[in-house]
């Protein structure tokens, strides 16, 4: 008999002198135990923005969303007639192929050797996933044992450290005010981790950042990486969106590095794609087995007209990705010279779709969350606090160029408003919790 008074076998009252209980249906059972992965995730932190920003536009409110780094351009048409095309194919609704499809593969191969000089062989160094994000997590779970360090930047894009943690990794954090203050720290984070860790995290340009580096910061580390017996996973899903003449390199580009690493790229940005969920990991033919190992027994692919329109992204005119990056660097200078207008310095990104902009001074003491959370009821204005990329975020805001020039004008026109009536602001604050 189980506790609640019922036979394991057909629900039957069985044979007992205490009377019998109408039966409790499962869903209502009280689980006070949480599900082991969900204990080891925190509170999303940049979901307490969203709660506020869906409040309000349901007030109908106008919002001024710099919060997600959701493309707002359309996809170019090109891309999307060869999506039309292939779907009318009778047999496009059939299961893909969980790496990817040939041609696809083909494609990514052929775009690294075009754009960074890499020769990839797509049948054992290319796997198409399901967008960049994707990629990470499932590399964690190939590439994790329970307990495995892993070095992480902080601050980073959640995924980066999550992705392992889910996978039962722990996560060695790593502050990254810089790229060579993050390799300095990951130096001494060797000296001083037990067990040693097994993976290294790099991501450049950064999201949050929007930190760049050179060749030869990523020959420090191959170095340091084959020194130290150290896969690498490199995130460059912003490769694309840069705004100087020096685009950013690929770790691939370093002589040796397929020995130990992998690099993790996205359509998402490149080419307005966000929604269509196409990235690929590409590099070491070990990683990139175990990979499509896991993938093989999690999905099939993406829809194959996808797939084939991503090719084409790939294969086509690249005059899109330069209109797609200039409408980015207008946009960063706007938003740059307006914000200074209003009073909120924020520094110049030289590449990806964010801006770093420290808290201002006046909200300083509020710390990042509370700012943002301000910001939006009082300004309409919806950031990202630094803090719900990693404790060394505190401090600062990333803002996303996911608006046009003309919203931008208007929500630096609000930020002046709001920062003149800080005081009233802050003391308004201080006295609504009081009373609570």
């Amino acid at each position: 008999m189980n506790l609640l008074g019922w036979s394991p076998v057909g629900g039957y009252p069985c044979a007992t002198s205490a009377p019998v209980k109408p039966r409790t249906p499962r869903h209502e059972l009280k689980m006070t135990p949480e599900f082991h992965r969900i204990k080891r995730l925190p509170p999303y932190v940049l979901e307490e923005v969203n709660r506020i920003k869906a409040r309000l536009r349901g007030q109908g409110i106008d919002i001024i969303d710099f919060g997600m780094g959701n493309p707002d351009m359309p996809t170019p048409k090109h891309i999307v007639d060869k999506l039309i095309e292939t779907a009318k194919d009778p047999k496009a609704g059939r299961y893909s192929a969980s790496k990817g499809i040939v041609g696809l593969r083909r494609a990514m191969a052929g775009y690294y050797q075009r754009r960074f000089g890499v020769t990839l062989n797509p049948d054992s160094e290319v796997i198409a996933t399901l967008g960049s994000k994707e990629g990470f997590a499932n590399l964690a779970q190939a590439l994790t044992a329970p307990g495995d360090v892993i070095l992480c930047p902080n601050p980073a894009y959640p995924i980066h450290a999550y992705g392992f943690i889910m996978a039962g990794g722990v996560i060695r954090h790593v502050p990254a005010e810089s790229p060579e203050a993050y390799l300095s720290g990951v130096s001494a984070a060797m000296r001083h981790s037990s067990p040693a860790p097994s993976v290294l995290i790099v991501s450049y340009p950064s999201n949050p950042t929007a930190q760049c580096v050179d060749v030869d910061f990523y020959k420090d580390v191959v170095a340091l990486a084959k020194k130290h017996d150290l896969l690498v996973i490199s995130d460059i899903a912003y490769s694309e969106i840069y705004f100087d003449d020096n685009p950013p390199p690929s770790i691939l580009q370093v002589e040796g590095a397929k020995d130990i690493a992998v690099e993790v790229n996205s359509l998402s940005k490149t080419y307005a794609m966000a929604g269509w969920r196409v990235g690929m990991v590409v590099g070491n033919d070990r990683i990139c087995a175990a990979l499509a190992r896991v993938k093989s027994y999690l999905d099939y692919g993406a829809y194959t007209p996808i797939q084939v329109a991503a090719a084409t992204a790939l294969n086509g005119p690249q005059d899109c990705v330069d209109e797609i990056r200039a409408i980015y660097k207008s946009r960063r200078d706007t938003l740059v010279e307006s914000m200074k207008r209003a009073g909120w310095d924020i520094p110049a990104p030289p590449a990806s779709m964010f801006a770093w902009a420290p808290v201002p001074e006046q909200f300083k003491e509020a710390g990042s969350l509370l700012f943002s959370k301000l910001l939006i009821e009082e300004a309409g204005v919806a950031v990202a606090p630094g803090v719900g990329f990693g404790e060394y975020g505190e401090g600062f805001v990333r803002v996303g160029l996911v608006e046009n020039e003309h919203r931008i004008r208007q929500a630096a026109r609000n930020v002046k408003k709001f920062l003149a009536n800080a005081d009233d602001i802050l003391s308004r604050h201080h006295n609504t919790l009081a009373a609570q």
